[in-house]
């Protein structure tokens, strides 16, 4: 199928997917969420909800500087105002200045610098919300002004702007054989802006203070126990005088992994022995979270006159912004997956994550791997138009499969359907063109009261592969806990993995379901006391915490079928639990498990680590990776190319998933992250000139709404188990966020003959080029 723009579609029918019985428990059934109806209700218990006598309100003054030193900061303002009961500032933090969750260079309240816009300077308790942010106001900080280092580049010359240096981190892999040579080379330049979480729900939490000097936590936090350890350490307290306590997370994609904002609750609360609220407003918000890493990229791809890659040469230099963060593990993602699924004989990589006074950046899915795959996928785009061959026939001849390598030696080991992903999308029939009816007004680009003309429109059609990494990587620990509990037919999940609209909680009811036949299965609250389970990240609750559970409720099954067995004299192995009923192989024993239970409370703890990796050595070399999920997209979009506004029409999706665990849930996961990719892709800019950012705000920040996400298909579900993961699933979330924007790229370029080297894609940037 041609690419040309100008081509027109014929309409085709979709084929039609027959119809499979799906379960309606355990693993493979459609479980709906157990939190769905008090969320549609609005009786959900969110941070920004919660309360408790005697509360007072905090309020955090944060830096109108970019970069700056502070002379003095003058407090007696602000405490001698009625109902303020509180102010804190650096000499107020009793523990540890500074906290980080990989680098603790972050300081709880600046004391001598000001890094970035927003840097918290001091906090403040009242009896009322107006109060707090009056009285923040009212403290006099003095700065002397310095020049901000906001451009990435300058940072490797610029004075350090910590003491630990401007550069954080630099990988230089090397991969076969440096003079290797293609008899075609294509070059490129590409920038990828700063994308924000930009969560429905602020950040909110409310702190208590406990009798024996120590303080409850209660908030949205995706990492309990890393906050907890990191909130005691400020507050000079041990871990265990310290409790954190999980409510409910209006979502989270990296933006609550930030104690930015808990650390001067706690301290508030400790300072006045009473109940502290802060509910940050959009703006801090804004300010306060880290961002995606903004990412300059520089790519040479040689290959020989069939199109087959000989080899990549690729500079990547990440904008940390002020403070480490997470940076060194996105830098190793972008680094590691620089070629994307495609077999390249000979790479060489380098990649910088360097400090400037720009908003720290961090944890946002598919972090590294979404900024590269725009590059790459539009370095084969241009390899495609310089050797004359259709984009998707380029892709198929260097995809990846299982056995292939990474740049960084590591063997490919897990399922790798790449090239069956990338003919899935490549075969689904292409949308209908529009009809020219006045309803169809509304599927031009702007809109009917959009100022282009129907003539001026153009459809394109692009593809992109996309890959992620699951679990933690480099050596990271990877490990869960888990309790299940069984008693008067009801089950009990107690694991500290958080529900952050995952679907955790939903999978760990569906896990026991399917190992011991209870249909009723709860879910505990999370907070510190349990064991921990680590982040809300990289498919990690689906994989650790799901495996934990699963393990768990193994040994209580085997706890359950033992007197059986015993009674019967047979192993344990030789019963089934199906539909709540356990029956033997040969039909002798046939009894329901409530039965079976009599009564009896049984339970069980179990843990699941994966197999241990390695840190990327000097060479960009090693295994540091558990799994890699991978994803094609397809996308089709139609452009006014005298305006150059976009309106995306379709995205066709194919994704390795390994297993579908909950066939609803996943589809919901899959369709939201390829429109969180097509923010990414067109409207999604967090612009910080001078380091400053402008419009914090949801009118500012342009997020795509239900009128601009187009029709996602999944045409392909690839259910190749991987053997070491846990049911075989494979984390479902992060490769369409990663893949998306490439492939909306990919389509707008085939739609105008413009290269398109920065994301978001600029209306100039999308005006056609005139033809000759």
């Amino acid at each position: 199928m041609s690419n040309d723009a100008a081509t027109a579609i014929p309409a085709v029918d979709a084929p039609q997917v027959p119809q499979q019985e799906v379960p309606t428990h355990g693993l493979g059934a459609s479980l709906p969420s157990a939190d769905a109806r008090a969320k549609t209700e609005g009786t959900f218990p969110y941070a920004s909800d919660l309360w408790a006598e005697g509360l007072l309100w905090a309020a955090v003054l944060r830096s109108p500087h970019a970069h700056a030193r502070v002379v003095s900061i003058d407090t007696s303002a602000a405490a001698e105002m009625p109902g303020v009961r509180a102010v804190v500032t650096h000499a107020d933090v009793p523990g540890a200045a500074t906290y980080g969750r990989t680098v603790a260079d972050r300081p709880v309240f600046a004391s001598d610098l000001v890094r970035h816009h927003g840097e918290a300077i001091a906090a403040v308790a009242a009896d009322h919300p107006d109060t707090a942010r009056l009285a923040a106001a009212a403290i006099a900080v003095e700065y002397e002004l310095l020049d901000p280092v906001t451009d990435p580049e300058k940072a490797f010359a610029a004075p350090p702007l910590h003491p630990d240096g401007n550069l954080i981190r630099h990988i230089p892999l090397r991969y076969g054989d440096p003079e290797a040579v293609g008899e075609v080379v294509v070059e490129g330049l590409y920038r990828i802006g700063r994308q924000d979480p930009a969560p429905i729900g602020a950040e909110a939490g409310l702190a208590v203070p406990r009798p024996d000097g120590g303080v409850e936590i209660y908030t949205a936090s995706t990492d309990p126990h890393t906050d907890r350890d990191l909130a005691a350490a400020c507050f000079g307290l041990a871990p265990e005088q310290v409790k954190v306590v999980v409510t409910g997370v209006p979502g989270a994609m990296g933006d609550r992994e930030d104690p930015g904002f808990q650390i001067p609750l706690g301290l508030l609360a400790l300072r006045t022995g009473c109940p502290v609220k802060l509910a940050a407003t959009r703006e801090e918000s804004f300010l306060g979270h880290a961002h995606r890493h903004p990412t300059l990229l520089r790519y040479r791809h040689h290959a020989d006159a069939e199109g087959r890659l000989v080899k990549v040469e690729a500079q990547i230099l990440l904008d940390a912004g002020a403070y480490a963060e997470a940076s060194s593990e996105s830098l190793a993602a972008a680094v590691a997956f620089a070629c994307g699924p495609y077999v390249v004989p000979h790479a060489f990589i380098e990649g910088w994550a360097v400090r400037t006074n720009n908003p720290p950046s961090g944890h946002v899915r598919g972090e590294g791997a979404m900024q590269v795959c725009a590059a790459y996928e539009a370095q084969m785009d241009k390899l495609a138009a310089r050797l004359g061959l259709d984009p998707a026939d380029l892709r198929l001849r260097n995809a990846m499969a299982t056995g292939d390598l990474l740049p960084t030696g590591q063997t490919v080991t897990c399922p790798a359907p790449v090239a069956e992903l990338l003919q899935a999308v490549r075969d689904f029939p292409l949308p209908d063109l529009p009809e020219g009816s006045p309803e169809d007004g509304w599927l031009l680009p702007g809109g009917p009261e959009g100022a282009g003309e129907p003539g001026a429109v153009r459809r394109g059609v692009g593809y992109a592969l996309g890959m992620v990494h699951m679990l933690g990587a480099e050596g990271t620990d990877e490990v869960s806990t888990a309790t299940v509990k069984v008693h008067d037919g009801v089950a009990t999940v107690i694991c500290a993995a958080v529900e952050t609209g995952q679907g955790f909680s939903t999978l760990a009811r569906q896990i026991v379901q399917e190992v011991l036949g209870v249909d009723e299965v709860h879910v505990a609250s999370v907070d510190t006391d349990q064991p921990p389970a680590g982040p809300a990240a990289h498919g990690r609750h689906t994989w650790v915490s799901g495996g934990a559970v699963e393990r768990a409720a193994k040994m209580v099954r085997t706890q359950l079928l033992q007197p059986l067995a015993h009674k019967f004299g047979m192993s344990t192995e030789l019963l089934q639990i199906t539909d709540g009923k356990i029956t033997s192989y040969d039909g002798v024993l046939s009894t329901t498990v409530m039965e079976a239970l009599d009564g009896k409370e049984l339970w069980a703890t179990a843990q699941c680590r994966p197999h241990p990796t390695e840190p990327l050595d000097d060479a960009g070399q090693g295994d540091a990776f558990v799994g890699l999920a991978f994803c094609a997209i397809r996308a089709v979009v139609d452009v006014d190319v005298e305006i150059g506004s976009v309106r995306v029409v379709e995205m066709a999706v194919a994704q390795d998933v390994g297993r579908v665990l909950n066939p609803a849930q996943l589809a919901t996961r899959i369709e939201a992250g390829v429109t969180q990719g097509i923010g990414a892709a067109l409207t999604e800019n967090l612009r910080t000139p001078r380091g400053l950012v402008r419009h914090p705000d949801l009118t500012g920040y342009a997020l795509p709404t239900s009128l601009d996400a187009p029709d996602i298909r999944i045409v392909k579900l690839v259910e190749e188990r991987d053997v070491v993961a846990p049911f075989g699933a494979k984390a479902a979330s992060a490769v369409p966020v990663v893949t998306a924007p490439a492939a909306v790229a990919s389509a707008v370029r085939a739609a105008t003959g413009r290269p398109v080297n920065r994301l978001p894609i600029r209306p100039q940037a999308a005006v056609a080029v005139p033809k000759a």
